[in-house]
């Protein structure tokens, strides 16, 4: 339970007029939704508004652990509560039995966060509480609160946002959006049935609000964002990207990541970027392919090879440990005597290798993470969807924005991707004419993204949010 001292002290650290509204985070306990949340605290908090991050002690510790871009020492406006799961007694037995020990560990969480919520309600004029979608139900409670008020935080695109929306609403969409939406994968080919299942009881607790933020823009999908309004009845903030889109160079002084040295070394557009995020472990017979591929292509690349997280299990002790995969015989020797490739097997800092002068090229699962981080660093994309939102961002990518490539084609999910195939989709990313002009589209496309973010639409966004929420 939350220290009612300690909120009182913290409401003291900050400036009177601000410090009256207390700004409440509660991400979804996956890398891939806790890393946007916590970059949105970074915003808000510039703001000088109290910022209190929720999650498990794991998960805050992973959070801090894998912050890329900025210091969050340069915040101190931002603080950490870590969350203790409650009793069962909130959740039915019924539902327990319908969903995994991940899912039902979240669940867990709505007495503590009811808790820490009552006091703060207690001690600040307002209290603005910023969930993720996946964690609609166990903020619940915030809505019978007094002076308390709740904000949905969207970590997938606003396109995939749509497809679901005009999906639930049945509202008729205009040419050619409505064709294009028509054409995506159902959400039973791309998410488990426990994951559904999870999914719809956050939906069904989202009944009490539709106001939406998003980590995206209008530059990017400005008639997506639109049209999402007008299938949900209500304002929807594009307040994106929420990771920094200008990473300051780094000092020599600085301790970074032993692949900046073999960047450093490397050639302007020249290397290709590989990495399939926190919930991907590809089989050794699919490693053994890509590998081949990517050093038959005959271009230089860095490749983060590890597992997927742990649900649930203490991630920081995953990522410090890497990944144990054998690659082929020689592999390893092979390319680092001939200075191609550089691999990691621990967590590496994506953001700011996407953002390195050397890097032309990504490829990746298509997590909506991944897509906005390389439209802003201005990197086109190989295309390798694997579940979940995935096959919907690639369609965006690829067909939409034509800023990318497919390496594998959705209806072939179960096939093995060749190495022919890696080879042939690396080559004509990195040295065809084609992959060039995918290139320069990207690279315009991050620079209206970046005008955006510091003093153009993005960033009346967020200035009309935080008036919003402060008045």
């Amino acid at each position: 339970m939350a220290d009612l001292f300690d909120l009182k002290k913290h409401n003291q650290m900050n400036n009177e007029e601000t410090s009256q509204i207390a700004i409440v985070i509660v991400p979804y306990l996956e890398q891939g939704h806790l890393n946007p949340l916590l970059n949105l605290s970074r915003i808000i908090s510039s703001y000088n508004l109290p910022v209190f991050f929720l999650g498990t002690s794991t998960s805050n510790r992973q959070a801090k652990f894998r912050l890329s871009g900025w210091n969050i020492l340069d915040f101190p406006t931002i603080r950490f509560h870590d969350l203790v799961p409650g009793s069962c007694s909130s959740v039915s037995a019924s539902v327990m039995e319908k969903l995994g020990s991940f899912f039902t560990s979240i669940l867990l969480l709505r007495e503590p966060i009811r808790e820490f919520l009552q006091e703060v309600s207690s001690t600040y004029r307002r209290t603005v509480v910023i969930n993720d979608t996946g964690m609609s139900w166990v903020v619940q409670d915030a809505v019978s609160m007094p002076n308390t008020e709740c904000y949905c935080f969207h970590t997938i695109s606003a396109f995939t946002a749509l497809s679901f929306a005009c999906e639930a609403t049945k509202k008729p969409l205009p040419s050619p959006v409505a064709e294009i939406i028509a054409e995506l994968p159902p959400k039973e080919n791309t998410f488990d049935s426990e994951t559904i299942e999870y999914i719809m009881m956050q939906q069904e607790s989202r009944d009490f609000y539709s106001v939406g933020l998003h980590n995206s823009c209008k530059e990017i999908e400005g008639v997506f964002i639109e049209l999402l309004e007008e299938q949900r009845e209500n304002k929807q903030w594009a307040i994106g990207p929420v990771y920094p889109v200008e990473i300051s160079k780094r000092k020599s002084s600085e301790l970074t990541h032993e692949c900046f040295s073999w960047l450093d070394k490397q050639d302007l557009n020249s290397v290709i970027y590989v990495s399939f995020g926190s919930t991907t472990t590809l089989s050794k017979e699919q490693i053994n392919e890509l590998a081949f591929g990517l050093e038959q292509s005959e271009q230089k690349f860095i490749w983060v090879l590890r597992g997927a997280d742990k649900k649930g299990g203490d991630n920081i002790e995953n990522v410090e440990r890497g990944s144990n995969y054998d690659l082929p015989d020689g592999f390893e020797e092979r390319i680092k005597e001939k200075g191609v490739g550089f691999i990691e097997k621990n967590w590496a800092p994506q953001l700011e290798i996407l953002a390195h002068g050397s890097i032309g090229g990504f490829m990746s699962h298509c997590g909506w993470n991944s897509c906005i981080e390389s439209i802003s660093m201005g990197v086109p994309m190989a295309a390798w969807p694997i579940h979940s939102d995935q096959p919907r961002n690639t369609v965006l990518i690829t067909k939409v924005l034509k800023i990318g490539i497919i390496v594998r084609d959705w209806e072939n999910r179960y096939e093995l991707v060749s190495a022919a195939k890696v080879k042939n989709a690396v080559r004509f990313l990195m040295d065809s004419a084609e992959g060039e002009e995918l290139r320069r589209r990207v690279t315009e496309l991050s620079s209206s993204v970046k005008k955006s973010v510091m003093n153009g639409a993005s960033r009346k966004e967020m200035d009309s949010f935080v008036a919003h929420i402060t008045r």
